[in-house]
């Protein structure tokens, strides 16, 4: 495997200081965890809004059938055959 390039090895060095700093016991997400955070729940509420209106406009009653069954059933080919009651 080819070695480092000059610059990720400086990049790795800079972290690693960094790392140092940080107190081991004391770890939290910082501004930049927040922001994603709140953009994230701000596009579910949109999100669960824009999902409200939409089901609000559904119409879920099925038309009622304008031919009442008249008492002849069609078979698999087509044809009518009459019910003897």
């Amino acid at each position: 495997m080819p070695d480092m390039s000059a610059s990720a090895s400086l990049a790795m060095t800079q972290l690693a200081t960094l790392a140092k700093e940080v107190d081991e016991d004391k770890v939290t997400p910082g501004v930049l965890g927040f922001i994603v955070f709140a953009v994230m729940a701000l596009a579910v509420w949109g999100l669960m809004k824009s999902m409200n209106r939409h089901m609000s406009r559904v119409d879920f009653k099925e038309p009622a059938d304008p031919k009442p069954d008249s008492g002849d059933t069609a078979d698999a080919t087509g044809a009518a055959k009459s019910r003897k009651s």
